[in-house]
């Protein structure tokens, strides 16, 4: 049985309501004016609330503010009642959350009605919303009990090898174990350091001043550690001819420590998720106040639903395609990109060509061209070889 929390100076207008909604057989509450509503409406937490705007103490307007500002009632939905049939006030209601209004003097089925409307679709939200629990829940489940057996399976399967026949192996034979034992620890720390990161960054999102805190930070673009990170990781892969690299210096409002994470999920997305032999590029670009870096792979991709639920520990197609990681990886990249002001797009045609897009705020401001010196830093850290350098723009390329 639904309940409905009535809020109504008029007691004539309030009995009409509440016997209508006893026929209809709705579980109805009722308060004299707005405080009292407000109070009934916290401890009883109702489906739906209808209040009437004109009321002494305190009126609908300060009754929806104070609703939509506590966490626990601010998703119920509210219908006015008003004599009132300006624009205006229409206007002030809506852009304070009201669900709908209701003209007096109005009909039995106008009310119905609006009731029917404002549950029925409360009840969508709360479908989708549990779905969307559901597949979390599920996603957690399968993929990170998966994700931490892994690697702890390694560590104790090699660690017990050493310890019962140690006297049996060769040098080689324990190291290549302690070898897998490391990079089984290596996997399990970070899987750990991007859960506690995600945690971190959800905090992060409801604190207005830890927000601009974080977005308080600017470094150039690229830095000799952001080009190591990129080539190393292509090395480790064993796909060091597959990576082609085309970066502008720019100014970008984030820190250093911040892009370099995001630039190590997303190459590490485009290595795991494409084939070896197929090209990876890395591009950026700084036009108007905006500065996108895109990482472009040949690999299976995911289809726009896929990408419309996209979200933490979620994986797609696991039982055709054995794959490590949790889904952390670009759930994190779109969190740090958001959170300073900016966001992540994904385009992508399966089989065929992914883009995974990060786009942040940049300064205008022109970087030096004749700062050799910053550009023979970033030669340094490369293969010098491969790495070529267009002074007369600051183009980095890796070709």
């Amino acid at each position: 049985m639904k309940k409905i929390l009535v809020i109504e100076d008029d007691i004539n207008v309030r009995h009409n309501i509440l016997d209508l909604l006893y026929a209809e057989e709705f579980h109805a509450i009722e308060a004299e004016n707005g405080s009292l509503g407000l109070q009934l409406a916290q401890t009883e937490i109702p489906d739906l609330i209808i209040c009437d705007v004109m009321m002494p103490e305190l009126d609908g307007y300060g009754v929806l503010k104070a609703l939509r500002r506590n966490p626990t009632t601010a998703i119920i939905p509210l219908i006015f009642l008003t004599a009132k049939s300006e624009k205006t006030d229409f206007r002030q209601g809506m852009e304070l959350g009201a669900d709908d209004y209701l003209i007096k003097p109005f009909t039995r089925a106008e009310l119905l009605a609006a009731i029917d409307c404002r549950l029925e679709k409360q009840t969508t939200i709360h479908q989708q919303t549990q779905k969307k629990l559901d597949n979390l829940r599920s996603s957690i489940t399968l993929s990170l009990p998966h994700e931490m057996r892994t690697p702890l399976n390694g560590i104790l399967g090699f660690s017990q090898i050493l310890m019962e026949e140690s006297e049996l192996l060769d040098s080689q034979a324990v190291r290549e174990m302690a070898e897998c034992i490391y990079q089984s620890g290596e996997r399990l720390f970070r899987l750990i350091q991007n859960f506690l990161l995600h945690a971190e960054l959800e905090i992060i999102a409801t604190d207005p001043e830890r927000i601009k805190l974080l977005q308080n930070h600017s470094i150039v673009f690229p830095t000799p550690a952001l080009i190591n990170l990129i080539n190393e990781a292509a090395k480790k892969a064993g796909r060091e001819a597959d990576l082609k690299i085309d970066l502008y210096p720019c100014n970008i409002h984030i820190s250093a420590k911040k892009i370099y994470k995001i630039i190590e999920e997303l190459i590490d997305n485009a290595l795991k998720f494409s084939p070896p032999g197929t090209l990876i590029q890395v591009k950026s670009n700084c036009v108007n106040h905006s500065f996108s870096l895109s990482f472009i792979d040949h690999g299976r991709g995911m289809t726009a639903e896929q990408i419309s639920e996209l979200g933490a520990y979620r994986q797609f197609e696991r039982k055709l395609h054995e794959q490590q990681g949790s889904g952390l990886g670009l759930i994190i990249a779109k969190q740090l990109a958001e959170l300073h002001g900016g966001k992540l797009k994904i385009q992508s045609q399966p089989q065929e060509k992914t883009i995974v897009k990060v786009i942040l705020p940049c300064s205008t401001q022109e970087i030096c061209r004749c700062d050799d010196v910053s550009y023979q830093r970033i030669l340094s850290v490369g293969n010098k070889s491969n790495v070529t350098e267009n002074l007369a723009t600051g183009h980095i390329i890796n070709d």
